[in-house]
């Protein structure tokens, strides 16, 4: 089997996740259980992110100890994972013993090598977002990124030295076109960030203690990035010394790194350069994932607009989540989330259009043939559009799921489904039903809605699990891998569908309002 390693930004344990950080996960669950339908060895690995001077004074906040504080955030975020229905292989924490030590012995490899030095750092720090900036990148003193006022520091710390693989990374970046996506951020990373010129980064901090200490020097602990960004390589079994375990071998380089956009530019640019110095393979794609916005901009605690994805599964379930947050955000801009979005697109795509056409063609299959399959080939140039177009929807997919399209791609299966429903509308099997000269027409009209329906519910798993397992249970059919949709005629004579139950129930739009107002 070939494998495939994909991995999420490790969330930061300092509060719970909401519904923008949440599409992260699901996306990269989607991609996941693509793969392994394809037949690839998946690993699928996310976690938390767990040091630092946030944690450590949300900590003192809290008056607790910053593990107590990250354990009880960590569970919290674990449980939302969980709750939108995502199947990582591994969860990981930066706190674990075996990644500090890991970490520590990176730390030392550099410092030792003369990548990394001791230096005094003098600029503009933010909390929230643990990053300095320079003169050049803020506005009125405060973070290009979060827009808080920054604070003025000046301490001693260790610097890696960025400037001596920028030529290197150009080189990498040019050589290999899919590294960085999408495109127009390759590009900025290029113009605006390498080609100025790279200043050495501070990856140590002697004000905080709540980090992983130099083994070197105690008044240092490492800052964020090596001790974050390493996780992708220390759960495997990466070390320094070469004596990798069979996990790292096996899975690095990462086939793709899935991170949101605001943090692009550490993944694109500090990453590459710690595995060049450290003689290590780089990750063959990053990609930088586009925010999903609130209807009045993007989400923040600070500013209360935040919908946690819990909440949103309490209202309409996790499979209407789940389809909402890829359906909605295109693959390179951002997407927007309101209530009234929500349901119109459970309404119009899932109960209209997948529900109402799974539930008319069982239930018209109950109806006339006791639910008992036939196949009798009574065709017309109508039911070749039909198969053809089923035919066609895997590679369709594949070809979308390549380009990281994820939305394109469960867009095609819905049209599909759409199609379907005019197929019955056009066929009119009630018509059909109603003259014994015809049955054979309404047996094969019927089987050909079954089996694209077997299609539909295939393609749709690594999308909506529950839901594609509920039309399987309809179907009553065993036949849900990809190979099975290579031939259209999976279904066979005499097999019998169960009974009908509703995949989504239309939802009454004022009365949904008002009840997710109520419990606001």
């Amino acid at each position: 089997m070939k494998k495939y390693y994909i991995s999420t930004a490790i969330a930061y344990s300092s509060a719970k996740p909401h519904i923008g950080n949440t599409y992260e996960i699901i996306l990269a669950d989607a991609i996941a259980r693509y793969k392994r339908l394809q037949g690839f060895d998946v690993y699928f690995q996310t976690g938390t992110d767990e040091h630092g001077q946030k944690i450590q004074l949300k900590a003192l906040e809290a008056c607790n100890t910053p593990q107590q504080f990250v354990d009880e955030k960590t569970e919290e975020i674990k449980r939302i994972w969980d709750i939108v229905n995502t199947s990582y292989d591994n969860f990981v924490r930066t706190t674990d013993s075996i990644h500090k030590e890991k970490v520590s012995k990176i730390f030392k490899k550099l410092y030792d090598q003369g990548d990394i030095y001791k230096g005094v750092y003098e600029g503009l720090y933010c909390t929230p977002c643990e990053s300095f900036f320079t003169e050049s990148q803020i506005i009125d003193e405060k973070c290009p990124d979060c827009g808080r006022k920054l604070e003025k520091y000046s301490e001693e710390a260790y610097f890696l030295k960025l400037s001596k693989y920028a030529s290197r990374l150009i080189e990498h970046i040019e050589n290999n076109p899919d590294f960085l996506q999408p495109e127009f951020r390759k590009n900025e990373i290029i113009n605006n960030f390498i080609k100025p010129g790279l200043q050495d980064l501070c990856v140590s901090r002697t004000s905080i203690n709540w980090g992983i200490p130099v083994s070197f020097d105690d008044k240092h602990v490492i800052y964020v990035w090596i001790d974050a960004l390493s996780n992708y390589i220390t759960f495997l079994g990466f070390d320094t010394d070469g004596n990798h375990k069979e996990e790292y071998n096996k899975y690095w380089p990462a086939d793709l790194h899935l991170i949101g956009k605001d943090i692009f530019r550490f993944h694109a640019i500090y990453w590459p350069i710690m595995l060049m110095a450290l003689n290590a393979e780089l990750p063959k794609k990053i990609f930088g994932h586009p925010w999903l916005l609130m209807g009045d901009g993007k989400m923040s605690k600070s500013t209360g607009n935040v919908i946690y994805a819990d909440d949103l599964v309490d209202f309409f379930g996790v499979d209407a989540v789940r389809y909402f947050v890829l359906n909605e955000i295109p693959y390179a801009n951002d997407g927007v989330l309101t209530y009234e979005l929500i349901i119109e697109r459970i309404n119009s795509d899932l109960a209209n259009t997948l529900g109402n056409l799974v539930n008319r063609t069982v239930s018209m299959s109950n109806k006339y043939f006791n639910g008992y399959i036939n196949n009798s080939k009574n065709n017309q140039p109508i039911d070749d559009e039909i198969i053809n177009m089923a035919l066609a929807l895997p590679k369709k997919i594949e070809c979308y799921m390549d380009q990281l399209q994820i939305n394109s791609s469960i867009s095609s299966i819905i049209d599909f489904a759409r199609r379907c429903n005019k197929y019955i509308d056009e066929t009119t099997p009630w018509i059909l039903a109603k003259e014994e000269e015809n049955k054979e027409r309404l047996e094969t009209v019927l089987y050909n809605l079954l089996e694209s329906i077997r299609f539909i519910a295939v393609s749709l798993q690594p999308y909506l699990p529950d839901t594609s397992e509920k039309i399987f249970e309809q179907l009553n059919t065993n036949l849900k891998d990809f190979d099975s949709l290579k031939s259209f005629g999976g279904l066979k004579n005499k097999e019998k569908v169960n009974y009908p139950e509703p995949l989504f129930v239309r939802i009454d739009k004022e009365k949904k309002l008002e009840d997710i107002n109520k419990d606001s």
